[in-house]
């Protein structure tokens, strides 16, 4: 199970890492920040349309909470893609346009993603030291980019699912979740179980969070290995930032990864 941390609710803290001495996973929420409107509080996004001071205070209350307070944030600028940026330096750093998955090995980055709907997935390989955090959309769940993400940690670190624990944040429910048969169409040219993700009502919904779980299955993570929050925004927008409910000039979940040893 996950829980909220502290007094303020301001952070969502992933038990499933909390049984490893070298990690920290984590969700903000939208309390304990000092955004305003749409973006309250706790916007730590540059790109949503908050005000930039804001962002700034946000983002040092944030490290405030880290258990590794010396490190760098990484927030990629998400285009939906299923691009995938290893980070082994600080030249991996520059133009972070269009990057929707980041993954290292160094202890010295917090590796985030934005997410308002949108399914974020965070990654540790217990055995290689190695974290990734992966924005997946629809458009990049359909893309299999988490599939793509654990195939770029085997191929750069050796990583094996076997050795991956993994965590689904906060995102948009089935039941919430409506889509045009496009959408559906989609999913099923791309080969997922329908009957595992989809569900009629007056039209079309899909489970976000199951068709990402299933990609984790498929690259070899066990199920027992895989915690998800079970969380939706859009049911939850008091909390967790929602575009369909608050609209897209609104604030932004920062989910994040950092090694801390």
């Amino acid at each position: 199970m996950n829980k909220l941390l502290t007094s303020g609710r301001s952070m969502l803290v992933y038990d499933i890492f909390q049984r490893y001495t070298h990690v920290f996973g984590f969700s903000t929420t939208r309390h304990g920040g000092c955004s305003e409107g749409a973006y309250a509080s706790m916007n730590c996004t540059h790109y949503c349309g908050d005000t930039p001071e804001h962002i700034v205070r946000n983002r040092e209350i944030l490290l405030g909470m880290l258990p590794r307070q010396s490190v760098e944030l990484v927030i990629p600028r998400q285009t939906h893609s299923t691009c995938v940026r290893i980070i082994s330096s600080t030249a991996s750093l520059q133009d972070m346009e269009g990057v929707d998955a980041v993954v290292t090995h160094l202890s010295g980055y917090c590796l985030c993603v934005s997410t308002a709907d949108c399914i974020p997935v965070l990654l540790y390989d217990t055995r290689q030291k190695v974290i990734a955090a992966i924005h997946a959309g629809w458009r990049g769940t359909v893309g299999r980019i988490v599939e793509k993400t654990m195939q770029a940690m085997s191929e750069y670190y050796g990583t094996k699912g076997e050795d991956v624990v993994a965590c689904i944040g906060p995102g948009i429910s089935l039941e919430a979740f409506e889509v045009g048969d496009e959408v559906y169409a989609a999913f099923d040219e791309a080969g997922f179980d329908m009957s595992c993700i989809a569900r009629r009502y007056e039209k079309w919904h899909l489970d976000l969070w199951e068709a990402n779980r299933l990609q984790l299955l498929a690259s070899g993570v066990r199920k027992e290995r895989i915690e998800v929050a079970g969380i939706c925004t859009y049911h939850q927008c008091n909390d967790f930032f929602s575009a369909r409910r608050l609209g897209i000039k609104s604030g932004r979940i920062l989910t994040g990864i950092v090694l801390i040893n």
